[in-house]
């Protein structure tokens, strides 16, 4: 097929004509949900090859199916395509389809995708123009079967400018280290909390195909392990398309939710699982109320400390987990020194990654980390890592991003869990730090490299996120404060 980039820029650039959209979050969204249904007809169309019965049946109405009235060229358009869209197409993909019939499953998909989804074009002719451009895709085709990763990137550099992309994006090198380091086993189940687009979950897949998948029946059986939940239509729509592109049909396990809004005293044995990966949002507040689905130690409004709580419970002694997290829950105090303490007292926080700066450019140039642990022992000591920038490098940028070929250094040094990671020495980017320091740092582990000369940071966005941490620790202890107070003055009067 043609070039990826130039296909996306010709549909933006027939969106942009339409009055009806209004800025690149939602021709973006506009884009996903079309190529949702394109990819669904390809896959339909390849299931009913495979099916020697004849007996494969869509989960849509005949009419509704793609191949029905957008694939010829020259069909329908103008007003009757938006009649179409509005009132026909959007009313029974969101709520008439048969959710209990033989096709329930993927008609739930169907409608978890576009419960949330809009058409907000205006013009059937550019509407045409657009789905013209999307049928020069073939999905089944061997020379195109990967299209939607480019795709897929494509869109991600897309949303940069259209909001907070980095709440749902993580960079692909990342994945692949986090992965490649967990080694997800084929029977284990692999949960995202907060699975975004689904990059965590697509690299598990290959990773397992690659490594464990050896017969139609392991494939059966990968299928069942791979579960995310995402808050956000527009990525849950992405996720739940990548995972169909990735062989899975029917990803009902990715569901359209927040993972934070169940309580936390009702999630049990059977939820736990052995393996979670995620990069939970950051630097965000979470809605009234959720905070109250909590024990009162573990209260805050911040998005992250609340998954990490989650996660801490979710996993299964013996769990393994990989958190990306920013440097403030490292350093930060009240809650998060209850957090790290409950951390490190139920789970084995073996190695801490510090990435340099700029690896989530241009979404954010806040320093993060990768928090590896296992669930069941205490922590004795905490191996940390530092990741330098490739030689020449000074940042990383959306032309010249982060790539996995950088990991290889940390892949060589890390060793093996099963026995205490024994031949791993201290570098000029790894030091060890033993568990009494740290509790006498009240624990935070914000630990610089020893191998290095300190240096003052001087970062204005660093130094902003240090300093609104710190205004939040001084305002919990001010409520705690006003608390113990309100009760003394409550036993005054009562006592009176």
């Amino acid at each position: 097929m043609s070039n990826v980039s130039g296909i996306i820029k010709s549909i933006q650039d027939i969106m942009r004509k339409d009055v009806g959209v209004d800025g690149d979050a939602q021709r973006i969204s506009q884009l996903v949900w079309m190529f949702f249904l394109k990819i669904l007809d390809d896959r339909e169309a390849e299931l009913e090859l495979l099916d020697d019965n004849d007996a494969f049946q869509s989960p849509l109405p005949e009419k509704l199916r793609w191949r029905n009235w957008a694939k010829d060229p020259e069909g329908i358009t103008g007003d009757e395509l938006a009649k179409f869209i509005n009132n026909e197409l959007f009313p029974t993909l969101k709520e008439k389809l048969d959710v209990q019939g033989l096709n329930k499953d993927q008609a739930l998909v169907i409608t978890y995708v576009f419960e949330d989804a809009y058409n907000y074009m205006k013009s059937g002719t550019l509407m045409r123009q657009v789905i013209n451009k999307i049928c020069e895709i073939n999905f089944n085709n061997s020379s195109d079967k990967h299209t939607f990763g480019s795709i897929y990137e494509q869109i991600l550099k897309d949303l940069q400018s259209a909001g907070n992309a980095g709440e749902f994006y993580t960079p692909r090198a990342i994945t692949r280290f986090i992965v490649n380091r967990v080694d997800p086993k084929l029977n284990e189940k692999v949960f995202d909390p907060a699975c975004g687009t689904g990059g965590f979950l697509t690299c598990t897949i290959d990773h397992k195909r690659e490594h464990y998948v050896k017969s139609s029946a392991n494939e059966k059986k990968l299928y069942s392990t791979i579960l995310g939940v995402e808050k956000k239509s527009m990525p849950h729509m992405l996720c739940v398309t990548n995972l169909m592109l990735h062989g899975i049909d029917t990803p009902t396990q990715i569901r359209h939710g927040n993972t934070l809004a169940r309580p936390y005293k009702d999630y049990g044995e059977n939820d736990r699982v052995p393996v979670i990966i995620t990069n939970p949002p950051f630097g965000g507040m979470e809605e009234d109320g959720i905070e109250n689905n909590f024990p009162k130690s573990l209260r805050t409004r911040e998005t992250a400390d609340l998954f990490m709580a989650l996660i801490i419970k979710l996993l299964k002694k013996g769990g393994r987990a990989a958190v990306v997290l920013p440097d403030g829950f490292l350093f930060g105090e009240g809650m998060k020194t209850r957090l790290k303490q409950t951390l490190l007292e139920e789970c084995n926080l073996h190695t801490i990654v510090r990435l340099p700066k700029g690896v989530f450019n241009p979404y954010t140039g806040i320093k993060t980390n990768i928090l590896f642990f296992t669930k069941g022992t205490q922590t004795k000591h905490i191996w940390f890592y530092e990741h330098p920038y490739p030689e020449g490098v000074v940042s990383y940028n959306k032309t010249k991003p982060m790539r996995f070929e950088e990991f290889e250094t940390e892949c060589q040094w890390w060793g093996k869990e099963e026995n205490g990671f024994k031949k791993r020495k201290q570098t000029k980017q790894a030091w060890k730090v033993n568990i009494d320091e740290i509790i006498e740092r009240n624990y935070n582990l914000d630990i610089n490299n020893p191998h290095m000369c300190e240096q003052v940071n001087h970062d204005p966005e660093e130094l902003l996120a240090k300093y609104n941490q710190q205004q939040a620790d001084i305002q919990v202890l001010r409520d705690q404060l006003k608390g113990i107070l309100a009760d003394a003055l409550k036993s005054k009067e009562a006592n009176a």
